[in-house]
C-alpha cells in the first residue's frame, strides 16, 4: 500500500478531524486528501510544514469546501511563489493565515498582496534565509510593521544591523500582543548586540511569556537592558552568552533578588556551561521560588516538530 493511500486511510478513519499537520512533501502529494469528506465540516487548523508548494493547481477547490477552517500556518515550506500566492489572491474565502515563516527569498509584490489578504490573521512569524538579502528583509519587515498588528511570536536570526533597527521597530510595534520574542544574533559583531541590549528593554511590553536571547552579552550593556525593562515579567527567559564574560553576578542582582522571571535557563556557549549544571547556584535561586531549567529543555524553535505540533 502507498503512503499516500495510507493518509488517506487514517484521514477516513478519524471522524470529525479538526487540525492535521502536512510535511515534507509536495503539496499535490497532499491535495487529494484535504478534499475528504473528513475535512470539509470540521477542519479548524492546517498546518503546512516543510511543504513544496510546486506545481499547485485549483488551490481554491480544497480551502472553498473547509468549511469551518480557522487557521493556516506555513512554516518554512518551499516554492511560495507568485503562482502559489495569486490562488491565495483569488480565493473567495478569507484565508487565514496565522503563522508565517519563511527560508526563502520572495516577490515583494506578491508577499505584499498576501499580506494585504491575510496579514490581520498574522500571529507568528520569523525568518531564517539561505543566503542573504538585506533589501528583502528590510522590505519584509516594513510589511509586517503595515499589515501585521496582531503579532505574538516572533523569531529573529539576524546579523546585519540595519535590520535590527527595523526588528526593534517592529517589537515596539507590536508591544501590546508579542508574548513570544526569540532573538538570535550570532556571528555578528559585538557592536550589533550592545546595541539589542541598549535599547531592547524600552520597548518590551509589562509581560512576556517567553524571552530568549541569544547574543554576545557583556555586563555593562546587559545591565542597561535588566534596568530599561525592570517593569517586565517574564515567565520564561533563556539567555545563551555567546561570549567568555560572567553575567551571574548581574542575574542574581537584577532577577533573582526582584523575582522578575519564574522560568530561568542560562547558557554560556563559550565555556559550554549550563546554569542548570551548578547545583548551588540552582538551589539558591529556588529560594526565590525562581526555577531554572536546562537550556536546551525551555528553548523553542519554529522549525521544531515540537512546536509545530502545538499550533493551532
Amino acid at each position: 500500500m502507498s503512503i499516500k493511500n495510507r493518509i488517506s486511510q487514517m484521514i477516513d478513519s478519524h471522524q470529525n478531524l479538526k487540525k492535521i499537520v502536512l510535511g515534507y512533501k509536495s503539496f499535490p502529494f497532499y491535495q487529494s486528501l484535504l478534499l475528504s469528506n473528513n475535512c470539509s465540516n470540521s477542519l479548524n487548523t492546517i498546518i503546512f510544514y516543510n511543504i513544496n508548494f510546486c506545481d499547485i493547481i485549483n488551490l481554491d477547490k480544497v480551502f472553498d469546501q473547509l468549511n469551518v477552517l480557522k487557521s493556516v500556518h506555513i512554516v518554512y515550506c518551499s516554492s511560495l511563489d507568485n503562482d502559489f500566492i495569486q490562488q491565495i489572491i483569488n480565493l473567495t474565502k478569507p484565508f487565514k493565515l496565522k503563522s508565517l515563516f519563511i527560508r526563502e527569498i520572495l516577490k515583494i509584490k506578491s508577499l505584499e498582496l498576501l499580506l494585504q489578504k491575510s496579514g490581520g490573521y498574522l500571529e507568528n512569524i520569523g525568518y531564517n534565509f539561505e543566503c542573504d538579502n538585506g533589501l528583502f528583509k528590510q522590505k519584509f519587515l516594513e510589511l509586517i510593521i503595515k499589515y501585521c498588528k496582531n503579532i505574538k511570536f516572533f523569531e529573529l536570526q539576524e546579523t546585519d544591523n540595519q535590520i535590527i533597527y527595523l526588528a526593534l521597530d517592529l517589537i515596539e510595534n507590536i508591544r501590546q500582543n508579542i508574548n513570544y520574542l526569540s532573538i538570535d544574533i550570532y556571528g555578528s559583531s559585538d557592536n550589533c548586540d550592545s546595541f539589542i541590549l541598549r535599547n531592547l528593554g524600552q520597548k518590551l511590553p509589562l509581560k512576556l511569556e517567553y524571552l530568549c536571547l541569544n547574543l554576545n552579552i557583556n555586563t555593562n550593556d546587559f545591565e542597561i537592558f535588566l534596568k530599561n525593562s525592570q517593569n517586565t515579567f517574564i515567565n520564561k527567559l533563556l539567555i545563551n552568552n555567546l561570549k567568555a564574560e560572567n553575567i551571574l553576578s548581574c542575574i542574581k542582582e537584577n532577577i533573582m533578588k526582584k523575582k522578575r522571571v519564574k522560568y530561568l535557563a542560562i547558557m554560556n556557549s563559550f565555556d559550554y556551561i549550563d546554569l542548570f549544571s551548578l547545583k548551588d547556584v540552582v538551589k539558591e535561586f529556588e529560594f526565590y521560588n525562581i526555577i531554572i531549567q536546562k537550556y536546551d529543555d525551555l528553548i523553542i524553535y519554529a522549525d521544531s516538530v515540537n512546536f509545530v505540533k502545538e499550533l493551532d
